[in-house]
């Protein structure tokens, strides 16, 4: 045991008072008082483990003999002490059981407490004191990151449940449709079933189950376009929510523009191309199994990602089946449910995808080369590059090489007929749960942008601003951009978006409508 009375022997017979002692474990006390407060703070701000490392405390012991620059020669011998204890690697090195740091002190003031209630100075041991510090400290960080784990678990829960207003308006719509023959009238009119196919409109996709996004993703881009009777919206949705979205846009027209509600039961493909559809599927479905019994330490994150709907959305997969929902159709215009439009899309319509499948906003120039200025992540941030059997730099794709983002796009459909985009799209989601999704999280877009490699036109970054269920930009960006996205938890219709994109959301309701208010959407 090492304790205070080695040093007595330094000097001339020189011996530390009870009182230096005393005021030496205080002024320790007050100064690992702030150093928990501050790293606690970092973690709760940063994300970052509070001293995961030696050289984390290092660095704030090594500020402590500045502090007592001119004091008392004997408190500095201390204080190099308690630094030496620590940096020793009997302590400093040393992996602290658990039971350890479960029997640690639960706060400053307990460590105190018990430093006080020593006799005497000789039964401070400075190797004891320093374990017990540490130790105290990595309980106190296993409790910080326990409830940042728990606040984002709930985060994650609010960003994914249905509000109560949302599931009331869908059963209304549905006895709705049930029970009233306007709610079940013909989508388009028959008089204009013409424009569904014909090459002369604007041919706008949304793949949907839910009712009021959709509705306010149609209506502000009807608000926003110079020629709305140009507009023709497709609507595809699965069969338990294809009733209650029928009878909203039913009830609800967004003349002189027209829309069109499918149904995936309602498309009628050929064999071919239902095996194809069917393929898709099947595979998210066997990928969603596997997802909930993979083994790993990230079964937390993997816990709070399966509850995205976006995670095992069918709906959210079968974007890259377009060309064979739409055989009759050279062009359309993709958008996510979750984005307010507010710039005419004609001049979105009209720009040359120089013979590119997709136009997208993710790079800014005409080139991906390196050093491009990425509007969105880069592919380093979704693709493990470091796994061997994924090869994707024998693909030609690089980690800082620019990726865009599904919210907004224009895809030429004759060009993509033409490629094997989608057998490819196929192929890597099959590849990455083969590795047991070791490739990249699961998600729609990390194939596509495997499977669009090579085809992406860049467009005009002002077309898509995303994020904004993850942050709320400045003034200068809502104001200059064409169509918002709220891609991220923080949803328009959820309580946890951002009061100010909610209003901006919201204001496309008509608050006289008795269904929205029946529900108490509106006041």
């Amino acid at each position: 045991m090492r304790s205070l009375e080695v040093m007595k022997a330094k000097g001339m017979n020189r011996r530390y008072s009870y009182r230096s002692v005393l005021l030496a474990v205080l002024v320790a006390g007050i100064l690992l008082r702030f150093l928990f407060m501050g790293t606690a703070l970092l973690a709760l701000d940063a994300g970052a483990s509070v001293c995961p490392s030696v050289s984390c405390l290092n660095w704030r012991l090594g500020i402590w003999p500045r502090l007592f620059t001119g004091s008392d020669s004997s408190l500095q011998e201390l204080i190099e002490e308690l630094r030496r204890s620590y940096l020793d690697g009997s302590i400093g090195g040393r992996h602290i059981d658990p039971t350890v740091v479960e029997a640690a002190p639960e706060s400053m003031d307990h460590l105190i407490a018990e430093m006080g209630s020593l006799s005497s100075y000789d039964q401070l041991d400075i190797d004891k004191f320093v374990l017990k510090t540490k130790a105290m400290l990595l309980k106190m960080d296993q409790k910080v990151q326990s409830a940042r784990l728990q606040a984002f678990f709930y985060q994650r829960l609010a960003s994914v449940g249905i509000p109560k207003s949302m599931h009331c308006l869908g059963l209304r719509l549905a006895e709705e449709y049930a029970v009233n023959a306007a709610a079940r009238s013909s989508l388009p009119p028959a008089d204009y079933a013409s424009r569904l196919t014909s090459v002369s409109y604007l041919h706008i996709v949304l793949l949907t189950d839910n009712i009021l996004a959709a509705y306010v993703a149609i209506a502000s881009t009807r608000r926003s376009s110079v020629d709305p009777e140009k507009l023709v919206f497709h609507i595809i949705t699965d069969k338990k929510s294809y009733a209650a979205m029928h009878a909203w846009f039913a009830l609800h027209p967004v003349s002189p523009a027209i829309v069109e509600v499918k149904g995936l039961h309602h498309f009628d493909l050929p064999a071919k191309v239902s095996a194809s559809v069917m393929k898709t599927i099947d595979e998210i479905h066997q990928s969603s199994s596997d997802y909930h019994h993979l083994s790993g330490n990230d079964r937390h994150y993997r816990r709070l990602e399966a509850l995205k709907p976006s995670t095992f959305s069918i709906l959210n997969y079968l974007k890259i089946h377009l060309p064979e929902f739409f055989p009759k159709l050279n062009r359309v215009i993709f958008l996510d449910d979750d984005v307010v439009v507010r710039r005419d899309l004609t001049q979105l319509w009209v720009v040359d995808l120089s013979g590119s499948v997709m136009g997208a906003v993710g790079v800014q120039g005409k080139d991906n080369t390196e050093g491009s200025l990425c509007i969105e992540k880069k592919l380093g941030e979704y693709f493990n590059f470091s796994n061997p059997t994924a090869s994707l730099q024998s693909l030609g794709l690089r980690r800082d090489q620019c990726a865009w983002s599904w919210g907004v796009n224009l895809f030429n459909l004759q060009a993509w007929r033409r490629t094997n985009i989608t057998e490819t799209y196929q192929y890597w989601l099959r590849k990455n749960r083969e590795s047991e999704l070791a490739l990249w999280h699961m998600g729609s877009l990390p194939p596509a942008l495997i499977a669009f490699n090579g085809q992406v036109h860049p467009i005009e970054s002002s077309w898509h601003l995303s994020g904004l269920g993850w942050q709320e930009p400045n003034l200068e960006l809502l104001e200059s951009a064409a169509v918002l996205h709220f891609s991220g938890p923080g949803k328009p219709w959820l309580e946890i978006g951002y009061p100010v994109l909610r209003e901006m959301w919201q204001a496309h309701f008509n608050r006289s409508d008795e269904l929205l208010r029946s529900c108490g959407l509106v006041e």
